[in-house]
C-alpha cells in the first residue's frame, strides 16, 4: 500500500516510469478506494506499462487479459475440461462398483454416487482464464484488462458484472469469491466509445503523449549512455512527427528504442544520414518515411541555407 502520492511517484521512478501529478494521484486514490483504473489515450503512451511497474512497484502478480473483437467468457473466464472429468470417470469405474455394492435400491446407489460428487465436480477440472486467476490468485494481484475498447460491448457488460462485485458462479461448483480483490487497469485506445456504467465503477484517466521535457527525461532514463543533445535532438524530431498525419504515430516506446539504435551505431549527432537510416526505428510504413522524410527535409535545407 502507498502511503502517499509522492510515494507512489517515487515507486515507480524506481521502476523506470515517469508518472504524472495526475497518473500518481489516480494510482493512490485506486489503491486507497479500491476502484479499478480505466487509462484512455492514444496508442504508446505507456498505459499498459503503468499496470506492469505499478504491479512490480505493489509487490503484486500481473495477471493480463488482451481483448480482441470475439472474445468471450469462456476465454477470459475459465474452461471446464470435460474430457479430464470424463477421464477421471472411467478409471475410477471399478472403485464406483464398491461404492455401489450392496445397495438394495436404485435410490440407494444413486445416493451413494452423489456422495461422492465432489471428486468429480471440484476445481481439478476448473482451468481459469486471466479473470478467474485474479479473483482465486492466492497472493494480491493486478489485473491487467488490456484494450477494452477492441473486445465486444456484450463482453464488456459481462465484465461490469465481474468488477462489481469481484465474484463469479461457476455451474458445477457454485460462487467463487475473491481471496484477495485485485487492483484492476482497464487501458483504451478510444476505437470505440466504452459505456457510461463501465466508466462509474472506475477511475479514469487520460494519458496522452508527454511534454518534450518528459520525453527527454524518459529517454535519458531508459539510454543514460545517450548524450543530452542527441536526447533533445531526437524528441523534438519525434514530435514534430506526432502532428503530421500518420497512419502510425511513434510510441514513447520507439522514441527510447532510436535512442538505444543510435547508441549501438555510436551516432555523435543526428545529421540527416543518420535520421535517414535510423528513422524506420519510430515509423512502420513506407507511406509515413516518405511523408517524415519531405517534412524534415524542409526546415533543415533552410537550416543549412
Amino acid at each position: 500500500m502507498f502511503h502517499s502520492v509522492n510515494d507512489v511517484t517515487a515507486s515507480l521512478l524506481k521502476q523506470e516510469y515517469l508518472p504524472s501529478n495526475e497518473i500518481s494521484t489516480v494510482v493512490y486514490l485506486a489503491e486507497r478506494m479500491g476502484k479499478p483504473v480505466l487509462a484512455e489515450g492514444p496508442a504508446g503512451v505507456g498505459k499498459t506499462e503503468l499496470a506492469k511497474v505499478w504491479a512490480r512497484a505493489s509487490g503484486r502478480e500481473l495477471i493480463r487479459l488482451q481483448c480482441y473483437e470475439g472474445l468471450d467468457e469462456s476465454k477470459a473466464l475459465y474452461e471446464w475440461e470435460y474430457a479430464k472429468q470424463m477421464l477421471y470417470t472411467q478409471l475410477l469405474r471399478d472403485k464406483l462398483s464398491e461404492v455401489m455394492a450392496g445397495a438394495a435400491t436404485l435410490a440407494e446407489a444413486a445416493d451413494r454416487i452423489a456422495a461422492e460428487e465432489s471428486v468429480f465436480f471440484s476445481r481439478r477440472f476448473l482451468l481459469p482464464r486471466p479473470l478467474l486467476r485474479a479473483l482465486l490468485s492466492e497472493k494480491p494481484a493486478l489485473l491487467l484488462i488490456d484494450e477494452i475498447d477492441r473486445a465486444d460491448a456484450e463482453f464488456e457488460a459481462f465484465l461490469l458484472e465481474v468488477l462489481s462485485d469481484f465474484q463469479v458462479s461457476v455451474p458445477e461448483l457454485g460462487t467463487l469469491r475473491a481471496r484477495h480483490q485485485p487492483m484492476v487497469v482497464l487501458t483504451s485506445n478510444n476505437t470505440r466509445e466504452l459505456s457510461e456504467a463501465l466508466k462509474r465503477r472506475a477511475l479514469y484517466l487520460y494519458v496522452d503523449y508527454p511534454s518534450l521535457d518528459s520525453e527527454i527525461k524518459i529517454v535519458r532514463m531508459r539510454a543514460p549512455d545517450l548524450s543530452a543533445d542527441i536526447a533533445r535532438q531526437i524528441v523534438e524530431v519525434v514530435q514534430r512527427l506526432r502532428e503530421l498525419e500518420l497512419k502510425k504515430s511513434p510510441s514513447v516506446a520507439e522514441t527510447v528504442d532510436w535512442a538505444k539504435a543510435l547508441i549501438a551505431i555510436n551516432a555523435r549527432h543526428l545529421d540527416e544520414k543518420t535520421l535517414n537510416d535510423t528513422l524506420s526505428v519510430v515509423l512502420k510504413h513506407e507511406a509515413d518515411l516518405q511523408r517524415a522524410r519531405r517534412a524534415l527535409q524542409g526546415p533543415r535545407r533552410e537550416a543549412t541555407r
